[in-house]
């Protein structure tokens, strides 16, 4: 019984302490294209490897594809941390109440969440040709 006990304690406290991904269902929005394209990683102070791996490569795959753009602006990647309150306001706009990789231009809005954490680490590969695709699409 106290083995029982513990496991459901230890279960409890995994829980409470693990990545808390509130990203929305995966949406894309067709809609007219910007001048830019604005990749956005929202995430939380406390962040498990693989939240700090879906930042990284999303941010040296679009470095690495499109040297070019990001250099002149038309495109561009930001970390925002949400639990800062300079990043409310910014949130609020685009929708995102958790951590959520967003690709955005004009007002089309592509959520590649469930991408990056099913891709980041075990195939970094397929994930930097999803970000590719979705990119493209927007040029």
């Amino acid at each position: 019984m106290k083995k029982f006990q513990f496991l459901v304690v230890a279960l409890g406290v995994i829980i409470a302490t693990s990545c808390n991904g509130q990203s929305n269902s995966k949406k894309e929005v067709a809609a007219t294209k910007g001048d830019k394209v604005e990749a956005y990683y929202f995430h939380f102070t406390g962040r498990c490897v693989t939240c700090k791996t879906v930042e990284a490569e999303a941010k040296k795959n679009i470095e690495t594809l499109y040297p070019e753009q990001v250099k002149s602006g038309k495109i561009s990647f930001q970390s925002i941390n949400l639990d800062e309150g300079s990043s409310k306001e910014l949130a609020e706009k685009l929708g995102i109440s958790g951590q959520t990789l967003l690709i955005v231009s004009g007002n089309q809005k592509i959520n590649i969440t469930t991408d990056g954490f099913m891709y980041a680490r075990s195939n970094p590969d397929k994930f930097k040709q999803i970000i590719k695709e979705k990119i493209d699409k927007l040029l």
